[in-house]
């Protein structure tokens, strides 16, 4: 469907079509002369216009935030839908809790902020409260406490919702050798620089794509790798390697990962619902999760996070209702609840939506979707520690890591806080530097091309350094 658009001030056209895409997220959002909807933002007052709806609000100091509560309030009476996050579409919202807590202001205050002005609900203040509580003991102080990302740029099969560097292992597998080659030229040249500057690693973090897509051998190297550069005597909090898909864990590579000092892993069904997870080309079924869940578990693995997706085509609360169920007899130690993402450069995204060959469903059934993702964590004895809020995502809700209390991911935490120096390591790997002190951040991208990754890894490691040495250099002397 085509949502048409008059608006007279364009220098506001992004703010008013963030609001039009909470509601209408895989619609076709124009601005023409012949508008459906009006906005007119005059000398002292906003109006929308829709049909036989009128509304409008006064102008304040923040027109920018006047345009979207009246926009969203707008929008919410005419088509009738809950969006509990308000005018909010920040990525990280528990910041904002974070930022009000460390102010002083209570609690009361807090929720009230967040009702009056992102026009959010009190159960998502809440949330934001109790994240940020959790966050603020973990939350980096320290300019040389950094972590290590490392990203394997295969997939077993590429997920028809992802958008990320992963290449379909089969149809790659000429480049695997070169590109472990150059994994291992970097993990090597960033040792040795973390050993120079006297850094200290907190947390190591192996994802991708998925690390496990390689064969057993080559698994085995770039662990050894990984370990030597990166956990050996290095007294870090944790080690995590994002299995991720069944298909690709064996009881080899598990036993590498016990080898070489791995804390924390995730075996991600997604769904247990085996027509979906051929639908979003899984490439396994549910009982492989369960099988690799439990060798995992015989071989001494106590930390095991497991992802579900809310919003996957073709899924309502039944099928919601039996992820839940299955997760529920597993009881992982840490679960991530992540509602589905319409990015662009997906195939879900080309071939559903561009399409029409997809159906969301609506907005209530959504929400009793994500309601029963929380019962299963309260009935796992989990909490939320972390959390983070994508663009497109159905129900506009959010991405929820729920922990037992001693298993929350440090490198998730740190990640999102943005309060901590990352280096990171493979094909589309970002590093982030922090300076704590100017509250600045700079990054550094690697190539996303396997090939030019591969062609261009000198080039990559030395500007990494440079931009590195911008803060350590600067704090050395």
């Amino acid at each position: 469907m085509e949502i048409k658009i008059k608006l007279n001030e364009m220098k506001y056209r992004y703010d008013v079509y963030q609001m039009f895409n909470i509601y209408f997220p895989l619609d076709e959002i124009k601005f023409l002369d012949d508008g459906d909807y009006i906005v007119n933002i005059l000398e002292n007052k906003i109006e929308f216009i829709n049909n036989e709806y009128y509304n409008e609000s006064s102008i304040s100091e923040n027109i920018k935030e006047d345009i979207k509560r009246l926009v969203f309030s707008s929008l919410k009476e005419i088509t009738k839908e809950e969006y509990p996050w308000g005018i909010l579409v920040g990525i990280r919202p528990s910041k904002i809790a974070l930022k009000y807590l460390e102010e002083g202001k209570s609690e009361e205050e807090i929720i009230e902020i967040f009702k009056v002005k992102h026009l959010a609900s009190e159960e998502k203040a809440r949330l934001c409260i109790e994240i940020a509580k959790t966050e603020e003991s973990f939350v980096n102080k320290d300019s040389r406490s950094i972590a290590i990302y490392i990203g394997m740029a295969f997939c077993p099969t590429r997920c028809f919702y992802c958008s990320f560097a992963a290449n379909p292992i089969m149809g790659n597998k000429k480049l695997v050798t070169s590109y472990l080659e150059a994994l291992i030229y970097e993990i090597r040249e960033m040792k040795k620089y973390i050993n120079e500057r006297k850094l200290n690693i907190e947390s190591v973090y192996f994802g991708g794509g998925t690390p496990t897509a390689v064969n057993n051998e080559e698994f085995e190297i770039v662990m050894k790798e990984a370990f030597e550069a990166f956990v050996k005597d290095k007294n870090i909090k944790e080690f995590t390697v994002e299995c991720g898909r069944p298909d690709s864990i064996t009881k080899e590579k598990l036993q590498t990962m016990k080898n070489y000092n791995v804390t924390r892993i995730s075996i991600n069904p997604q769904t247990m619902n085996d027509e979906t997870l051929k639908i979003i080309g899984r490439g396994h079924n549910s009982s492989d999760v369960v099988e690799k869940f439990n060798l995992a578990r015989s071989m001494g693995f106590n930390d095991i996070n497991m992802d579900m997706i809310i919003g996957l085509p073709g899924e309502g609360i039944k099928e919601v209702l039996h992820t839940k169920e299955e997760i529920l007899k597993m009881q992982p130690d840490s679960l991530t609840v992540h509602g589905l993402s319409l990015k662009r450069a997906s195939i879900l995204y080309e071939n559903f939506v561009l399409k029409k060959g997809i159906q969301v469903k609506k907005q209530k059934e959504l929400a009793q979707m994500y309601d029963e993702s929380r019962i299963l964590s309260r009935e796992l004895g989990l909490k939320p520690y972390y959390m983070y809020r994508q663009k497109n995502m159905v129900g506009n809700m959010e991405n929820l890591g729920y922990s037992r209390e001693g298993a929350e991911c440090i490198y998730n935490i740190q990640m999102i806080e943005d309060k901590q120096t990352i280096i990171a390591l493979g094909a589309d790997a970002v590093s982030k530097v922090v300076f704590l002190d100017e509250n600045r951040i700079e990054r550094f991208a690697n190539i996303k091309d396997v090939r030019e990754y591969v062609n261009r890894i000198e080039e990559m490691v030395e500007g990494k350094k440079r931009l590195l040495d911008t803060l350590y250099l600067k704090e050395e002397e």
